[in-house]
């Protein structure tokens, strides 16, 4: 039903108006006596085997929503019932932002991706928290947390450190983002010296807790096997918890979307099937080099459960979807447990 009559709908609207309108949607169905529990009926997936235990938390499967889809932690009880092992909110900034100007969000039908420059828009940490104290679900929550625009990178710890404090006691787990290439200049704090100086910091923050949450950071596709090596050497240095592989690349390389189409969009992170390949390599490379010796959630272009198996198989040990579940619907997320199960016994 979702391919042939909801999608149609939506993809007939501006991305952005079609995501907050079945956001909404949604939400309101939600809201209607006995349909949340249609809806787990309808899409959740339990398996003994599907269950993971990552760095202090237990998965129920390993299919998680990545950052982005819900920023604000506007949705993520609703999107709980959609049969997810958990859902990751921001990314939030200390301060509320409008983000980029619009239009922002683009699909490109032919290759099965978006191309976005939101630019961290989003009504701050505190606000997100208001939401978050209301939490209706035992789902596990994750805080992807980066800085406001107007920050300087010589500034740029304060936010992280702030938002940290601030949402320690709301989430599961914290996910450093340096590596979004709609925020200008972001992609700098990617250079080792900064990161060695944030993550020791956040970990040295966390030790101080009452109840110490993991620490990942989310790097970037376009990374180099010489900067990947400088990744492994971070997490062992620090000792974050760790990676999530990957954020979404300034490539256009081998689309079927026209070069005028590509132009008229403009600048922008491509999410979708066109990171898949390389996204993938990421993941194998950090796994054989490392001698897997940190977590990996993989994320990149998984539209189908082969996908999903795929990033497994490199050495992910939980997966992320994000544009696959706006093009293949709320079922891929059952679909891929149950072809984990399928796959693994």
């Amino acid at each position: 039903m979702y391919k042939y009559l909801i999608k149609p709908f939506l993809f007939s609207m501006q991305p952005e108006k079609a995501h907050y309108f079945a956001t909404g949607c949604l939400t309101f169905l939600s809201s209607i006596p006995g349909v949340s529990a249609l809806i787990r009926s309808t899409y959740n997936y339990q398996h003994p085997k599907l269950k993971r235990e990552l760095f202090g938390l237990s998965f129920p499967n390993p299919v998680g929503l990545s950052a982005g889809f819900d920023k604000d932690a506007r949705w993520f009880n609703e999107l709980a019932h959609l049969g997810f092992g958990f859902i990751e909110i921001g990314t939030l900034t200390p301060k509320g932002q409008i983000g980029n100007p619009q239009p922002r969000l683009f699909r490109i039908p032919e290759d099965e991706g978006l191309i976005n420059r939101m630019g961290f828009n989003n009504l701050g940490a505190e606000d997100a928290i208001k939401r978050l104290k209301k939490r209706k679900t035992n789902i596990i929550i994750g805080g992807n947390i980066g800085k406001n625009t107007s920050t300087s990178n010589e500034n740029a710890l304060e936010d992280y450190v702030f938002n940290f404090n601030t949402l320690h006691d709301y989430v599961d787990y914290f996910v450093v983002n340096v590596s979004c290439p709609n925020v200008k200049d972001l992609t700098k704090l990617q250079d080792t010296p900064f990161l060695l100086n944030l993550l020791g910091q956040l970990k040295q923050i966390n030790t101080t807790k009452k109840n110490p949450k993991p620490i990942l950071l989310k790097i970037a596709p376009d990374l180099n096997n010489a900067q990947l090596d400088e990744v492994i050497d971070i997490v062992a240095q620090t000792k974050i918890d760790g990676i999530i592989a990957t954020n979404t690349t300034t490539s256009r390389e081998n689309l079927q979307t026209t070069s005028k189409t590509i132009e008229e969009i403009g600048n922008g992170g491509l999410s979708g099937k066109p990171v898949r390949k390389r996204s993938t390599e990421v993941i194998k490379y950090l796994a054989k080099k490392s001698n897997k010796a940190f977590p990996i959630i993989g994320v990149g272009g998984i539209h189908s459960p082969e996908d999903a198996i795929e990033k497994l198989e490199a050495g992910a040990d939980l997966v992320q979807v994000y544009t696959g579940f706006i093009y293949e619907g709320p079922a891929l997320i059952k679909n891929i447990n149950k072809k984990i199960i399928e796959h693994y016994g």
